[in-house]
């Protein structure tokens, strides 16, 4: 049976999914009159992603009352969508029922990737989600200061883990594959490395810092060495929810939803997709909150443009840098190019950590003034791009080329 949201005549826009993405969506489409959104999510608050290594330390809860952050015209349901029924125009849901569309807003995020390293599903503890970084507190709560502490995977992710948990005395070791901070500029990787020094983490880098197996008690790399661990934090790689694959639509390799640069399905003009679940032109951005919140804008202003019956804009998406936490007393904001490739310049040590934690808390505050003021958020509309424009130039001038050799064997 579905469910009817609207029986006013009104056009019925779902999002799926609650983060940053589908909350600046979802906010952003009550601007329009006649326009009634659902926002469906598991969780019945809004998760600050970006805490989530503070939830493991204890120094944040990394959520916000979806009362601050949702407009007063997107009703909540919380729940799981199961499948999406594109002919049909509706979602199933978990419980039951299913919820009926006009247009669809794709913005499930993404979450850990299921480890390959035998034994890391079994005694590594992965942090991307609430539930996740959740379940390890109470472990860590439980396990001697003095216990070795490995955390696995020198992203940003694995980078503030090591350092909060650092900062409270514990024994940290942070394997990092082959460098530290990939993403980092030499001077601002160099940076990140004192900081750990001076906190007492060990840091392993390199050919022979790769992990190959994880037991109980203990971690393996691929130079033989054998490292004791009480406790595995597992914070490499990254997957998204199959339900764009379930529901018969097209995905990138990794699952995320393919659409074009408005980013519309390339299956169905009335699916739309934001966030880290969105592959544009399968060239999809760096998975940030960064990127979500001015592709959920894009989004919103897509199928607005398209109930408006007009030709929606192209994505124009640019990128400020990276912004890490090493501690509460200490962090790195690492400046780049707008095409999101890192410049020699950061600010590091305590202008760093009072930087971070004025992003942290203005990302609630933009969402909070979309909320409040729904089409106030502006950056997507930021000039930039050209490097990518310039990739899908490339791009398309190579594929008649390769159309044609395949044509010719």
């Amino acid at each position: 049976m579905t469910e009817n949201i609207d029986t006013t005549g009104n056009i019925d826009v779902v999002v799926i999914g609650g983060g940053y993405a589908g909350v600046m969506a979802a906010d952003r489409l009550t601007r329009r009159d006649g326009v009634t959104v659902t926002l469906i999510n598991p969780r019945p608050t809004f998760v600050e992603r970006i805490r989530l290594h503070q939830l493991v330390a204890g120094s944040h809860d990394a959520v916000v009352d979806y009362r601050e952050v949702l407009a007063d015209g997107v009703r909540l349901v919380v729940d799981t969508v199961t499948r999406i029924d594109a002919a049909e125009r509706a979602v199933r849901l978990a419980t039951g029922g299913t919820v009926g569309y006009d247009y669809l807003v794709y913005a499930v995020g993404s979450g850990s990737a299921d480890p390959t390293v035998p034994g890391a599903a079994e005694f590594a503890y992965p942090i991307a989600t609430f539930e996740e970084a959740g379940r390890l507190r109470p472990v860590l709560d439980a396990t001697p200061a003095t216990a070795a502490v490995t955390v696995v995977g020198a992203g940003p992710a694995g980078i503030e883990t090591a350092a909060e948990l650092a900062e409270q005395g514990r024994d940290v070791t942070l394997v990092c594959g082959e460098v530290l901070g990939p993403y980092l500029h030499p001077r601002g990787r160099r940076s990140v490395a004192k900081r750990f020094a001076a906190l007492g983490v060990t840091v392993l880098e390199g050919p022979d810092a790769t992990v190959t197996a994880v037991t109980r008690e203990a971690v393996r790399l691929s130079g033989g060495r054998e490292l004791p661990s009480a406790v595995t934090v597992w914070t490499t790689g990254f997957g998204v929810p199959d339900l764009a694959d379930r529901s018969g639509l097209s995905t990138d390799a990794l699952g995320r939803l393919l659409t074009d640069e408005t980013l519309t399905s390339v299956d169905d003009v009335r699916i739309v997709a934001a966030g880290d679940s969105a592959a544009p032109s399968n060239l999809p951005l760096r998975m940030s909150c960064q990127a979500a919140m001015p592709l959920g804008a894009r989004a919103a202003d897509t199928v607005l443009s398209r109930i408006d019956g007009e030709q929606p804009s192209t994505l124009n998406q640019v990128f400020a840098g990276q912004c890490i936490s090493l501690g509460r007393r200490a962090g790195i904001f690492q400046f780049a190019h707008r095409n999101d490739i890192a410049l020699w310049f950061h600010i590091d040590g305590r202008p760093g950590a009072k930087l971070k934690e004025v992003v942290c808390t203005g990302i609630v505050k933009h969402l909070a003034g979309e909320a409040r003021k729904p089409g106030s958020y502006s950056l997507h509309r930021v000039s930039g791009g050209a490097k990518r424009r310039q990739a899908l130039q490339a791009e398309r001038e190579e594929a008649p080329a390769t159309a044609e050799h395949t044509a010719r064997l």
